[in-house]
């Protein structure tokens, strides 16, 4: 099938949808969705941002931008995951609860537009990880076109370079809480110095893809596996030390594994 013909079914997919509230996070998946929707349904169509302080500026303004370039009217939700107890206690259903209450407030922002359908990014390559998150939107009828497409990651990135989308090869993320352990305490001083971290660290190592895990104040980096060699250089590695326990790290190591993700979902000792 050829990506014309796919991009076709997947603004097709909207058009018996009379308005749409599509999850925007700053990424690939939901800015296709978005684009998708409102090729279809112009105005009817709504990209909604969640700033539930987990998710970090970098991510934030990504999704901002992916709005003003399709021209999707976007709003913000404005809620703060660390008064969840059950969120910030970080158990093995952390997503869960995650999703559980965005979904809800995504539920509550339909039904106050009178709005009959909300979607989110969710592809077909994600079905096969550990995501307890998608199952808390299913619970709260939220819909995934990019799964109903039978769309991989891949695909996805070539559909939104063909319709000019500047995400389509942006690296993926995950919320900042996911950079800290299974039975870790989630709080605003962590993540904090996670963005920071992670921020300096994409600086001075002039890479994209790039993770700091907090390991109960201990700094892992994590790169792609073939950029490991950039963070082993002296002088670079020592400027990333020095600035990573300026800010509040204790001491940094580097994975020798490199970057894949949901690698510290387990319980910590």
């Amino acid at each position: 099938m050829s990506n014309i013909t796919k991009m076709k079914n997947l603004i097709e997919w909207f058009r018996d949808k009379n308005s749409v509230l599509v999850a925007l996070s700053g990424g690939v998946d939901s800015a296709l969705v978005a684009y998708a929707a409102y090729q279809q349904l112009g105005s009817s169509s709504i990209a909604v941002t969640a700033d539930y302080k987990t998710l970090s500026q970098e991510e934030l303004k990504t999704a901002k931008q992916i709005c003003s370039e399709i021209g999707i009217s976007q709003i913000l939700l404005d809620y703060n995951e660390l008064e969840n107890r059950e969120f910030v206690k970080n158990d093995s259903k952390r997503c869960f609860h995650c999703r559980q209450e965005l979904g809800s407030h995504l539920v509550e922002l339909a039904n106050q537009r009178n709005i009959e359908l909300i979607v989110d990014g969710t592809n077909l390559d994600d079905l096969g990880d550990y995501r307890p998150g998608i199952e808390a939107l299913k619970q709260n009828g939220i819909q995934s076109p990019l799964v109903e497409n039978k769309l991989t990651k891949k695909e996805i990135r070539d559909l939104a370079k063909s319709v000019g989308l500047s995400v389509f090869d942006k690296p993926s993320n995950s919320c900042l809480a996911s950079r800290i352990p299974w039975g870790q305490k989630i709080t605003s001083e962590r993540l904090l110095r996670i963005e920071y971290g992670e921020t300096m660290v994409k600086q001075i190592a002039k890479l994209k893809q790039v993770r700091v895990r907090d390991l109960d104040g201990l700094a892992k980096l994590e790169v792609e596996k073939e950029k490991i060699f950039v963070l082993r250089d002296d002088v670079i590695f020592k400027e990333i030390s020095k600035k990573l326990k300026l800010i509040g790290f204790s001491d940094v190591i580097i994975d020798p594994e490199g970057y894949k993700p949901g690698k510290i979902n387990v319980i910590a000792d």
